[in-house]
């Protein structure tokens, strides 16, 4: 419609080709009273039209926007989970709009300001791309308005008319706990996570240059460049702007997901309130998260929380390269492996017990994405990330008959020689009992031999209280040494996992631990790692029961497994 207006507009200037549309309307055959007036009328009108539209940057492409939003919904049965949805849209142009959320030119915090600066590039390269696709741009640097006091981007903000909202815009939207409960985060210290080594000198700096330390952005950040046709705001103005231009579809990025960009006018909880449909851009924002504080993970998962977070409660996240094409954005300072948690089993809930031990044992070196079904007891993984990118996999599976492509990617991982780590039921995680697969669907039977190094052959019974049927693990003299049993102790505990019966293992196999059913023979073994076909490192624990998450053996068994399969150095610490 923009693109038509304008080429109209432009014939505008020619009477010949006026009178060209207005025979279109009316033949020439036909004998009209005040054609003249007609041709008066219809230029008019095209004016009318191109007035109230955004110009486009020259050679706009006007197609349709076209992006694959992700956001997690509650899995069906499994209460607490949560799965990723991924849903392909397209969005018109004229009804877009891109919010650069306070991208300042300095922050109190020396972290948050490197990382502004390490986005600002590729911000201001998508500012680019969809101002030539015809978005309109809406700068938001808070409290610096009267630096651009006199900018036409300010002015045309301003001119914007106010609009009558059902739910009051406010200067801010703080936690709805009804609708999103608490953060995931703790970021009551305010969130700066840079050392007072380097923090106590940054912010003496700040004051020789006659800035305010605790608040010293004047502008926003100058890397993001301000072109005509772009409106600068930081209040109602913004959604005043888009009721102006017909724009339902708004584009947030900046900074931070846990503060501004949730909490602002212009900002997501105030505009899904609004009725907009809202989408962050999850690679180009950063979260004020210290992590020294709860959860005590990497900065950098701090920020993964808050936005899944928002996925599930708020509104769904793209990425910066489904407009530039290439990768995400991934801080320089941001080393963390990436790990894949592959989680579809009844019995045990692991598909709750495993994300909160990955969080708080790996969160700091590993960057966790987990794969688990839309309902309890579906045969089909819902958003099985692409695993070629994956460092490394955490599986609890069971008899899973998943559909052919889904268990090709799982094939083709390992067939790179890529690491897993698995436990329990994984041993026969992709094969139904009677050996059947249904229309579609695929099993791999012999996983727990060809890769696990397993011989998975039932279990010896779930034991009562006496002590006949108690089960017992152990670590064998001559294993004490072994990086995956880095802090624990070789003595004889009790555990809540009835033994598998797994004897013997594959000659590639080495066993770390042992266990036994009271006093009954023959011993089994409990943990040991392999070699996978692909030659990726793979441990595997017939371990796993909930009661076993709560052990801090259990759990530092697992952590150490995780960091010998991707070749890191332990932990000293028990987290």
């Amino acid at each position: 419609m923009r693109l038509l207006a304008v080429v109209m507009v432009g014939l505008g200037y020619y009477h010949n080709l006026v009178m060209v549309i207005v025979r279109t309307v009316q033949p020439p055959s036909a004998t009209v009273p005040g054609a003249s007036m007609r041709k008066f009328l219809l230029c008019l009108a095209i004016w009318l039209v191109a007035a109230t539209l955004p110009n486009p940057s020259p050679g706009a492409d006007l197609s349709s926007l076209n992006f694959v939003e992700r956001s997690r919904k509650p899995v069906e049965g499994d209460l607490g989970s949560y799965c990723v949805v991924e849903n392909p849209v397209m969005w018109d142009p004229a009804k877009t709009a891109l919010v650069i959320c306070d991208m300042w030119d300095l922050h109190h915090c020396k972290g948050a300001t490197s990382r502004v600066a390490e986005m600002a590039p590729r911000v201001n390269e998508v500012a680019n791309k969809l101002r030539d696709r015809g978005v309109l741009i809406i700068h938001c640097p808070s409290s610096t308005l009267g630096y651009y006091k006199n900018h036409p981007g300010r002015k045309l903000a301003q001119a914007a008319p106010p609009v009558q909202t059902k739910i009051p815009l406010k200067g801010w939207c703080s936690l709805d706990r009804e609708r999103e409960g608490a953060l995931p985060i703790d970021d009551s210290d305010g969130g700066c996570d840079t050392p007072s080594a380097e923090q106590t000198p940054y912010s003496a700096e700040l004051k020789a240059q006659g800035r305010n330390p605790g608040a010293p952005w004047m502008r926003q950040i100058a890397t993001i460049k301000i072109k005509d046709g772009d409106a600068i705001t930081d209040n109602a103005e913004a959604f005043y702007l888009m009721k102006q231009r017909g724009i339902t579809h708004v584009i947030v990025l900046g900074v931070h997901t846990n503060m501004c960009v949730l909490g602002r006018p212009f900002s997501i909880r105030q505009l899904v309130m609004q009725g907009q449909h809202v989408t962050l851009m999850r690679d180009l924002t950063d979260t004020m998260y210290n992590p020294a504080k709860a959860p005590f993970v990497s900065h950098f998962t701090g920020t993964d929380l808050v936005v899944e977070h928002i996925e599930k409660h708020w509104c769904s996240t793209i990425t910066s390269d489904q407009v530039l094409g290439g990768k995400p954005l991934r801080f320089a300072a941001d080393r963390r492996k990436r790990m894949v948690l592959l989680l579809a089993e009844e019995e045990y809930r692991t598909t709750a017990t495993v994300p909160e031990f990955a969080l708080a044992m790996l969160g700091r070196d590993f960057k966790i994405d987990a794969v688990l079904w839309d309902k309890h007891g579906s045969q089909t993984l819902v958003g099985l990330a692409d695993l070629d990118d994956a460092d490394i996999v955490l599986m609890s599976v069971w008899r899973r008959t998943l559909p052919r492509e889904q268990l090709d990617k799982i094939r083709k991982y390992l067939a790179a020689g890529k690491p897993l780590v698995a436990i329990r039921t994984s041993s026969h995680g992709f094969s139904s009992r009677d050996g059947q697969a249904p229309p579609g669907s695929d099993q791999w039977p012999d996983f727990d031999r060809t890769v696990l190094g397993g011989h998975y052959r039932g279990h010896h019974g779930n034991h009562a209280q006496d002590e006949a049927t108690t089960s017992y693990v152990w670590i064998p003299s001559g294993n004490e040494s072994h990086p995956i049993l880095k802090g624990i102790a070789p003595r004889e505990r009790r555990t809540a996992s009835w033994l598998y019966k797994m004897s013997p293992l594959a000659p590639t196999a080495k066993a770390l631990m042992m266990g036994r059913v009271g006093n009954r023979l023959p011993q089994e073994p409990v943990a040991w790692t392999n070699v996978s076909p692909g030659g990726g490192r793979i441990f595997y624990t017939s371990l796993g029961h909930p009661e076993e998450f709560k052990d801090e053996v259990f759990r530092r068994l697992l952590r150490n497994a995780t960091y010998w399969a991707v070749d890191l150095p332990m932990p000293s610490t028990a987290r």
